[in-house]
């Protein structure tokens, strides 16, 4: 048994994958998250108009905290993603040479698409369900005025199954290590930006059809009920549960962009 494991863990992809991608990603979340912070915390003239509440963004000691839970959570789940590498490495990510990008550019928009409407139904069922509100989601709405870091601030249960998610695409369709790297990297920025308090009409999640950015989550972090979904708003839309005012908000804040 131990002679097996040794073999497993010896694989070359076993660095490149779980252990690089879990660093990749904590890195990528705070070289994006920090920043906005700092703009957030300072609030400058400039960036007014782009910032989503009307209320001051953020409580300033949150953001200490917030540290902590980036720390425990990404350290949690970096520990439980090197335990599950003998399964993962079954899943059909690898290396070797890079596809191209057409394949590249198909598969994000897939993780993208595919991320957004399971974090829907999951963010969904945290709410409905009250055991698991009170017990788990309810960590995560101490914050109805998000900062970047908040992005990485919930129970540990709720970021296990959030990194979950986020590894459901690659590991479907066995994405070469490369794509996989480009997507956690999105995918931190997605958690950055959507609780930074603003929305920038330049962000690269606004360079991805029919997405509504930033405003999307936020609305649900000022609402609590509704916008489960991401960044999209079809599933909210479909199923009507979009946060109380959201659709009007919505429509005027595309003409104001319009105007600019």
């Amino acid at each position: 048994m131990l002679d097996s494991l040794r073999v497993v863990y010896a694989d070359p992809l076993f660095w490149t994958f779980p252990v690089a991608a879990m660093l990749i990603s904590t890195v990528a979340f705070l070289a994006f998250a920090v920043p906005f912070t700092l703009l957030a915390w300072r609030q400058p003239a400039w960036a007014e108009p782009y910032r989503i509440q009307r209320r001051a963004t953020g409580v300033r000691p949150i953001v200490g905290e917030s540290l902590k839970y980036v720390a425990v959570n990404n350290g949690m789940l970096v520990v439980l993603t090197i335990a599950a590498w003998p399964l993962l490495r079954l899943s059909g990510v690898h290396g070797g040479p890079i596809p191209p990008w057409w394949v590249i550019v198909g598969q994000l928009l897939f993780f993208i698409v595919l991320d957004d409407s399971l974090f829907y139904w999951v963010h969904r069922y945290l709410h409905e369900n009250k055991w698991l509100f009170a017990n788990i989601h309810r960590v995560h709405h101490r914050i109805m005025t998000p900062w970047a870091l908040t992005g990485h601030y919930m129970h540990p249960v709720e970021y296990v199954v959030i990194g979950v998610i986020m590894l459901t695409g690659p590991l479907l369709v066995g994405a070469h290590i490369f794509t996989l790297y480009l997507w956690i990297i999105y995918r931190q920025w997605e958690a950055a930006e959507g609780h930074a308090g603003y929305d920038f009409p330049y962000s690269p999640t606004r360079l991805v059809p029919f997405s509504d950015g930033a405003t999307h989550h936020d609305y649900h972090h000022a609402k609590v009920v509704g916008n489960y979904a991401g960044f999209f708003p079809w599933n909210d839309l479909l199923f009507g549960t979009c946060a109380a005012g959201y659709a009007d908000d919505r429509l005027q804040r595309r003409h104001a962009r319009r105007s600019r």
